[in-house]
């Protein structure tokens, strides 16, 4: 809800009440049909004022805190100047951290649930050419968020998989987590029993598709996360697809990567997942081959549209100009 200081309140009730007045002729006007006239005339900016409200409100209304900036992350400084609150880089075959923010911090994880949901899935062998429906059970009733994936919807598991990690499709993920033996709640089990197998300590998932703000994990626990997955390589080459076509009944449908990287020629990405909600901010995992090296790259909680791939560009940069200089990279943590 927008709270307007007391000045400005003033002055637009000001506004919408002198747009709201009418004119002097009219109100002196004797006939019914120049009232009639004038009452026509007056409703116009009536409607204008209304528009005006909205875009100011529009404009004006601060979008919902990432549990992040709640806890004041975004003031910690680092040297590449990252937009994320939470980062990590590391050599996967070494371990080795290389750049380090917040990485300890339990933040919202948004849809990098599915790398999860995935891994589940995968470990699980089941037939990935049976064919799953899309049911109202798998409609977004936390967020309320749409699909293209209507009810009804029928496609494999292995169709599902490819669009809940390559478009992060949420139905398709629910629907993956509803028909794991046992059900859904079998599935989140086996979610959270995988986490600790892992050692991921600092991770809690409730559902399969990162909806809910309570799917919650660190960027050290999320770095272990996309070692383990990158070890599938269903889950590599289904989540760097830039696009894939499925026949939805009679249709054909394009669907897209939601990480335009992996469209980018200069980059070597060999796993990916992003995510949203305004509790997580913007998220990305990414494993990708830099400088000779292959490295794991967590950016959590990154503010703007597009500064989680800007987040990533400074890392490549910061990488490979590091490269040449020295045997090893310097450390950098914060």
């Amino acid at each position: 809800m927008l709270y307007l200081s007391k000045f400005a309140s003033a002055a637009l009730f000001a506004i919408v009440a002198a747009l709201c007045l009418p004119s002097a002729a009219e109100a002196s006007s004797a006939t019914a049909k120049k009232k009639h006239a004038a009452a026509k005339s007056a409703s116009a900016p009536v409607r204008a004022s209304a528009r005006s409200i909205k875009r100011i409100r529009s404009v004006e209304a601060p979008g919902r805190p990432s549990f992040g900036q709640i806890a004041g992350l975004h003031a910690t400084q680092d040297d590449l100047a990252l937009k994320s609150s939470a980062a990590l880089v590391l050599d996967q075959d070494t371990n080795e951290v290389l750049f380090s923010k917040n990485s300890e911090a339990v933040l919202p994880i948004a849809s990098l649930t599915k790398l999860m949901t995935a891994v589940v899935v995968t470990e699980a062998q089941m037939p990935l050419d049976e064919v799953l429906t899309i049911t109202q059970d798998d409609v977004d009733t936390e967020k309320h968020s749409g699909s293209r994936l209507r009810v009804g919807t029928q496609l494999s598991r292995g169709e599902m998989l490819h669009l809940a990690l390559m478009s992060s499709e949420n139905r398709a993920a629910h629907a993956l987590g509803r028909q794991y033996p046992g059900g859904l709640d079998a599935f989140v089990g086996a979610m959270n029993a995988k986490a600790q197998e892992l050692g991921m300590a600092d991770t809690r998932y409730v559902e399969p598709t990162g909806l809910s703000s309570r799917n919650q994990s660190s960027a050290r626990d999320l770095a272990t996360l996309v070692k383990a997955a990158h070890a599938h390589q269903i889950i590599r080459e289904l989540s760097t697809t830039p696009e894939h076509q499925v026949a939805i009944g009679k249709r054909q449908m394009q669907f897209r990567n939601t990480n335009l990287l992996v469209r980018n020629p200069t980059w070597d990405i060999g796993l990916q997942k992003t995510g949203y909600i305004s509790e997580a901010g913007r998220c990305l995992v990414m494993q990708a081959q830099l400088a000779g090296r292959k490295l794991i790259m967590v950016f959590l909680d990154s503010t703007g549209k597009y500064s989680r791939i800007g987040d990533a560009e400074r890392v490549r940069k910061w990488i490979n100009e590091s490269a040449p200089v020295a045997a090893e990279l310097p450390r950098v943590t914060s």
